[in-house]
């Protein structure tokens, strides 16, 4: 997972009346939790345009007074008429799992679209559980060779080290029919229809004879 750098201060009190102090002040209050003892926390509210704005997840390497703490972030806050950000949560990395939520990406165009077939994203993040250094920032998902009728689901996802905390048959993409689509079988499909619907076996052909 890729890191960014923020920097802050430690809060001088706490309560209401000063964390609106805080926020007329353009910062936003914090905490960070997950370490030997909470500690409240004052940022500069644009420092967030780089965690806030993106679907990726950042290790936020966090400067407190010259105090050094690896975090992430996993709650934020917004004032419900003016959107700013008025809290922030930050969790301590402790060499602990932690839980986290991926944004899903696709890439590529799935065969079954270019036969005339639809898309349809159905999931576009999923909930996580790993060690930091093997949580990625996204996941992407090559949805090049999705045929007609096809899907990808949250079991066809394998990530060394990380837990998916979903069940395996939600689908995440997939491809669904369309008026006048052009659906290719499977060569397995080809197969089957070859066996079902073709000339008969040599041997069952002798023994008709």
């Amino acid at each position: 997972m890729e890191s960014i750098s923020i920097s802050g201060s430690k809060r001088k009190s706490l309560g209401k009346a000063d964390a609106k102090a805080v926020r007329n002040a353009g910062l936003v209050p914090c905490i960070v939790y997950g370490g030997k003892e909470e500690v409240h926390v004052q940022i500069d509210e644009r420092a967030f345009n780089k965690l806030v704005f993106t679907p990726d997840q950042y290790v936020v390497n966090l400067d407190v007074d010259g105090q050094a703490y690896s975090v992430v972030m996993k709650a934020i806050q917004y004032h419900p008429i003016s959107d700013r950000i008025i809290h922030v949560d930050f969790q301590e990395l402790s060499g602990r799992a932690v839980k986290m939520t991926l944004p899903i990406l696709t890439k590529g165009q799935a065969k079954g679209v270019l036969s005339g077939g639809r898309l349809r994203v159905v999931r576009r993040n999923v909930k996580v559980q790993g060690l930091p250094e093997n949580m990625p920032s996204t996941i992407e998902l090559d949805i090049t060779n999705l045929k007609i009728g096809k899907s990808i689901k949250i079991g066809d996802l394998k990530i060394p080290g990380i837990t998916f905390l979903a069940d395996d048959n939600q689908i995440i993409v997939a491809v669904s029919m369309k008026r006048g689509a052009i659906v290719e079988a499977d060569a397995e499909d080809e197969e089957e229809v070859t066996a079902e619907g073709g000339e008969a076996p040599a041997e069952e052909a002798a023994a008709a004879e």
